[in-house]
């Protein structure tokens, strides 16, 4: 069969357009699923454990899907995405229980067909994240371990139309949130994420300099810092 140029063109265009056209079904998707079973900070894991078809549907949708770094926003809103998908993926199936550490290997060894590979959740957040964007230390503010310690997940999808804006407002949200910042004068208690990833705080300045960036009241310079215990229990709605 002979083929004329027109053709030909539509079939590369259309070929080059699936992976984009895969991506926006898997925001679009994931975006009403974090709206309908996520209120103020919570997820209702009763509810999707009943009905577990729409999750796992998203999660087929991005199973095979092709994402490059060099496109930063659709990369990062995609695995951003990913992970939060997941980690509630495996409280279900684990579902009822008080803590993601009540399932062992939860984070580090529990693998995922995810992204056309093989990973588990620490494998998406230090190396399809952070070591690919090494001074974006915001992504500790949107990716939820669905622990009660972590900012507090929210009720859409990451998009890359809007990723910077939201990567910002959930820093400010988490920085400015008196539980998450405990200030007395110049005492300060904060989470252990500070601890953890200390190195990710401290490219341009200390751990103040950091959260003073974000913040509206700042951090007194003669402030004395130290970590309160981090809260793993279950970001449960019921």
């Amino acid at each position: 069969m002979k083929l004329n140029v027109p053709t030909i063109l539509l079939f590369f265009l259309l070929a080059y357009n699936l992976p984009a056209q895969e991506l926006t079904t898997f925001f679009d998707k994931s975006d009403a699923f974090f709206k309908f079973y996520v209120k103020n900070g919570r997820v209702d894991y009763s509810a999707i454990k009943k009905n577990p078809e729409a999750l796992r549907s998203i999660l087929m949708e991005a199973e095979n899907s092709s994402v490059q770094k060099s496109d930063a926003s659709n990369y990062q809103a995609f695995w951003i995405n990913a992970y939060n998908l997941l980690v509630l993926d495996g409280i279900v199936s684990g579902y009822p229980l008080k803590s993601p550490l009540d399932i062992p290997g939860f984070f580090d060894r529990n693998k995922h067909s995810i992204g056309g590979m093989s990973l588990t959740l620490n494998d998406i957040e230090n190396k399809m994240l952070r070591a690919e964007f090494p001074k974006e230390a915001r992504f500790h503010f949107v990716l939820v371990c669905a622990g009660l310690g972590c900012p507090p997940i929210i009720d859409m999808a990451y998009v890359p139309e809007k990723l910077e804006s939201q990567l910002q407002a959930q820093t400010v949200l988490a920085l400015n949130n008196p539980q998450f910042i405990q200030v007395n004068k110049n005492k300060v208690k904060i989470s252990q994420i500070f601890e953890w990833y200390k190195t990710d705080f401290e490219q341009a300045g200390d751990v103040v300099d950091f959260i003073n960036r974000y913040r509206d009241e700042k951090l007194p310079n003669n402030s004395k810092v130290s970590y309160y215990p981090y809260d793993w229990s279950l970001n449960d709605l019921n």
